[in-house]
C-alpha cells in the first residue's frame, strides 16, 4: 500500500522523488530508467533537500530547454518505442492520454490532434515515464492520497497567464476532494495530476496500515508560512484492514 499526503501540492517531480525513496531507488537507477526513454543517463538525479532545517528529498532534473511541440501520436510513438517494462508502458500511456482528453476538453479540439506544450516538454516525459516504470516495481495493493491544496492566484504558460489551478489541472480534478491553503499560484501540476489518476489513485483519510517505509519529498518552490513538502509512506494493510478490503469485494 502506497500513501501520498501532499501537503503544499505535488508535482511531477516531487512524485518522482517519492516513488524513488518508496522504491529504494538511488540516481544511477533513474539514470538508468532515463536511458530506457533515450535520455541521458545524468539527466535526473536523487537529492536531498531542507525546508526550515527540516531534511527530506528532492529530485534534480538537467535537461535542455525545448519548445518542440509533441502530438498525442509522437508520445505514444515515444513510449512503445522505449524500453520500459509493459506495465509501466500502459501506466504511462494512460497518463498521457488522461492530458490529453483534459486539453482537448479545455480547447475544444478532438484529444488526437491536441499538441502538448508544457506537458510534453522532456522533463514531462521524464517525470511521467519515471514514475510509470518505478509505481510499475512498487506494485502496491492500493494507492492512497489526501486532499490535494489549491489556493488563488495565476499560472503562466504557453497561452499566458491564467487562473490557478490550470485549465488542465482544473479539469483533471473533477471527482478529486481539494482544500484551500494559505498560499498563491500552482500548488498542483497536469503531470502531477494526472499521473495520480494514471496510478489509479484513492482519495481520503490515512487508511488502516502498517508503515514500513517513509519519505518526506520537497519541489523546488518554497511556499511561505505554508507546511511545505509531501509525506510517502509504503507499507502494508492492518489484518482488519485487509479483512475489510476482502469483504467488500466478496
Amino acid at each position: 500500500m502506497l500513501v501520498i499526503r501532499p501537503s503544499s501540492g505535488l508535482s511531477g517531480d516531487m512524485t518522482l522523488a517519492g516513488l524513488a525513496c518508496m522504491a529504494g531507488a538511488d540516481s544511477q537507477e533513474l539514470g538508468a530508467i532515463a536511458a530506457l526513454i533515450g535520455l541521458p543517463r545524468d539527466c535526473v538525479a536523487l537529492e536531498r533537500r531542507a525546508v526550515n532545517e527540516v531534511f527530506g528529498w528532492g529530485c534534480r532534473v538537467t535537461l535542455p530547454d525545448t519548445t518542440a511541440h509533441r502530438t498525442w501520436a509522437d508520445i505514444r510513438t515515444l513510449i512503445a518505442g522505449s524500453g520500459l517494462s509493459a506495465s509501466a508502458k500502459t501506466l504511462a500511456e494512460r497518463t498521457f492520454a488522461l492530458l490529453a482528453e483534459a486539453e482537448g476538453r479545455v480547447h475544444g479540439i478532438p484529444t488526437g490532434e491536441v499538441h502538448f506544450h508544457e506537458v510534453g516538454a522532456l522533463d514531462s516525459i521524464l517525470d511521467i515515464c519515471v514514475c510509470a516504470e518505478l509505481f510499475a516495481r512498487l506494485s502496491p495493493s492500493r494507492l492512497v492520497c489526501g486532499p490535494l491544496p489549491l489556493c488563488d492566484g495565476t499560472v503562466k504558460c504557453e497561452h499566458g497567464l491564467l487562473p490557478a489551478p490550470a485549465p488542465a489541472v482544473f479539469e483533471l480534478l473533477k471527482g478529486v476532494p481539494v482544500r484551500g491553503i494559505a498560499s498563491e499560484g500552482e500548488t498542483v501540476t497536469p503531470t502531477a495530476i494526472a499521473l495520480l489518476k494514471g496510478l489509479g489513485a484513492e482519495f481520503g483519510a490515512w487508511p488502516e496500515m502498517t508503515i514500513e517505509r517513509t519519505a518526506l519529498v520537497y519541489g523546488g518552490r518554497v511556499l511561505p508560512g505554508v507546511a511545505n513538502g509531501a509525506l510517502f509512506a509504503l507499507g502494508s494493510a492492518t489484518r482488519t484492514a485487509a479483512s475489510e478490503n476482502t469483504g467488500s469485494a466478496a
